[in-house]
């Protein structure tokens, strides 16, 4: 790992690396290649998810970097089609052979609801397949649980009967998309924020860039190294996807600089804008292919 990588502290005791590295999108050869760059980057700590179909280009690229297993923090998620107790035991075991490995060291549930808002049975199935995953932890094959999208009220129902807390909720966090009384409701229970899409994105991008580039000319850097500095700032732990080589060691130059409390307060109460506009509750995307979970 880079000496300049820093760490935060889980609520079981437990570290994350500050950064980890995203593979939404990066699959075939290309994304071996930008998975192996990344590795030799210094970064540790990767982030997967049946639904994004990368598990196995990053275990090639985990295999051929020589580095052992157990240097690595891999996460990966269960999809919606994966949910409930027989079910989010199959998941995990077809994870683990795409992987190519015997544990994960985070497992998530990827989307706390099958349908949308209209689900009534949602807290019921959260559950079920959370406390399957609580068995599969204790049987060894899950170092650590979390949970992605899950909203303040999703994470009460898990919170309220769980066994085994989480330790993160992975959400959409960037400028101009803070979340705040998520990521408030999320440290007020000891689950440590992560953001993905971290740089955000979208049609109204420029709407943050011009806040961002003002910072990015004052301290020399990248209006993407800004994002992600105003994240650590917030202690949220962000995961980047990149493909150059270029971008994937400028995203970990980020722990020899600071934004100030007015600068990240400025951020911070920007409009929402360049959202993605996937809802937890309203607006669930839709698997396009792989139905099998081959």
């Amino acid at each position: 790992m880079s000496a300049e990588m820093e760490y935060f502290t889980l609520s079981d005791g437990s570290r994350l690396p500050k950064i980890g590295f995203g593979t939404y999108r990066t699959a075939g050869e290309e994304g071996v290649r930008a998975i192996r760059a990344a590795i030799e980057a210094g970064y540790r700590f990767f982030d997967t998810a049946s639904l994004y179909e990368t598990e196995r280009p990053l275990a090639q690229a985990v295999r051929e970097s020589g580095v052992p297993r157990e240097s690595f923090i891999i996460e990966t998620k269960l999809w919606t089609d994966e949910m409930g107790a027989g079910t989010a035991r199959a998941a995990l075991e077809r994870s683990l052979r795409r992987l190519g490995t015997e544990y994960v060291d985070l497992y998530l549930i990827h989307w706390p609801r099958q349908t949308g808002a209209w689900d009534e049975d949602w807290k019921a199935l959260d559950l079920e397949t959370w406390r399957e995953m609580e068995k599969m932890q204790r049987e060894g094959k899950i170092r650590r649980l979390g949970l992605s999208n899950f909203l303040p009220h999703h994470l009460e129902n898990i919170l309220a009967h769980a066994e085994i807390r989480p330790v993160v909720d992975q959400l959409e966090l960037h400028p101009g998309y803070s979340q705040e009384a998520a990521v408030a409701f999320c440290r007020a229970h000891g689950v440590l924020p992560m953001a993905w899409s971290p740089l955000a994105h979208g049609d109204r991008k420029s709407d943050v860039s011009a806040v961002l580039s003002h910072l990015a000319e004052k301290y020399g850097r990248s209006e993407q190294q800004i994002a992600l500095r105003f994240l650590l700032e917030k202690d949220i732990l962000p995961i980047p996807k990149a493909m150059s080589g270029a971008h994937i060691r400028a995203n970990l130059q980020v722990f020899d600089f600071s934004l100030t409390p007015e600068e990240v307060s400025q951020i911070s109460c920007m409009p929402q804008t360049a959202w993605r506009g996937e809802h937890p509750d309203f607006a669930i995307p839709q698997k396009k292919s792989n139905p099998q979970n081959v």
